[in-house]
């Protein structure tokens, strides 16, 4: 499988990522995102010091159960159709890419002494909305479309590429392709639908085999997120593409995504019960040593998640 470069599994040592930063820093720190992005805070200093607090937050929870970190996320819309939507050229979206890295490198460093490992990734969010299939491209398309964001990211030295909520496998296997040839390690999280199904269709075994056999495996893993335990589970079918997953990022609440996104506030569900449905998955699947959270996580749900898979 993958060789280009992002750390293997080591028994004993887990990761910790960040949790739904966009829907915490929107409904608990108050600041709009135009566009679910969160790079144009960058140029707005309050913004600034209460993303560093949101941060340091999810970095405590690492460094207090001794878990490594695996640190991401304000670049997920830095991509060429979405910074065109946001009035960005392709240099001054480029600078956003470089000065998000940028910005978790310099919060990384706060913590050297207090975590073993940090490593930094870049977010690749999907062409069109991750919640349906509004837009459809071949792989070549994917591959041509991702590899601006790519190029960026390959510049900026990250760890990882993680492609997240992506919804198809043909843009996929160009994420997959375009990274490979650019040679920067790359991953690709699934969101699925209430169905338990890739928006394509597919099951998520079918998802990640077609995947994998398009590229040679090329991709360093596979994760879910912005799902809850209770809707991904029935996905989680017996198989040796399991042995592919290595992270689960879940949603806080069970409630369905569109509504999550129509609410206007901040839905944490019950991070108790997050945290022990996470447990028994990391007891189910010790391959799977990458944990966070995604829409309505923050802080509160990191720490119980890290005390139940650590």
């Amino acid at each position: 499988m993958a060789t280009t470069g992002f750390p293997a599994q080591k028994p004993g040592t887990q990761y910790l990522t960040e949790g739904g930063i966009e829907t915490e820093i929107m409904y608990k720190w108050g600041h709009e995102l135009p566009e679910f992005a969160m790079y144009p805070l960058l140029d707005n200093p309050a913004a600034m010091d209460d993303m560093r607090t949101m941060y340091r937050g999810y970095l405590d929870a690492a460094a207090t159960h001794k878990m490594n970190a695996l640190m991401g996320g304000l670049d997920y819309r830095a991509s060429p159709d979405w910074g065109t939507k946001l009035g960005y050229s392709a240099e001054g979206l480029a600078e956003a890419n470089l000065a998000s890295i940028d910005f978790l490198r310099t919060l990384a460093a706060e913590y050297e002494n207090d975590i073993d490992t940090i490593l930094i990734q870049g977010f690749v969010g999907p062409r069109g909305d991750a919640y349906e299939r509004n837009v459809v491209m071949t792989a070549d398309e994917a591959e041509d479309y991702h590899s601006v964001q790519l190029t960026t990211l390959k510049q900026a030295g990250v760890d990882l590429a993680w492609g997240f909520t992506f919804n198809d496998e043909q843009e996929s296997i160009g994420l997959a392709r375009a990274a490979k040839a650019i040679g920067v390690p790359a991953a690709v999280s699934f969101t699925l639908t209430s169905d338990a199904r890739v928006h394509s269709g597919s099951t998520l075994a079918d998802a990640i085999n077609t995947v994998d056999a398009a590229t040679d495996g090329s991709l360093e893993f596979f994760a879910i997120n912005c799902s809850h335990p209770v809707e991904f589970g029935p996905a989680l079918t017996e198989g040796a593409w399991t042995d592919r997953l290595r992270a689960f990022r879940p949603n806080a609440s069970k409630m369905e995504k569109i509504a999550l996104c129509q609410i206007g506030h901040l839905e944490e569900g019950e991070p108790p019960d997050l945290a022990s449905m996470m447990g028994d998955l990391s007891k189910r699947y010790p391959q799977v040593d990458i944990w966070g959270g995604c829409c309505g996580t923050g802080a509160e749900h990191l720490n119980l998640i890290a005390e139940a898979v650590s």
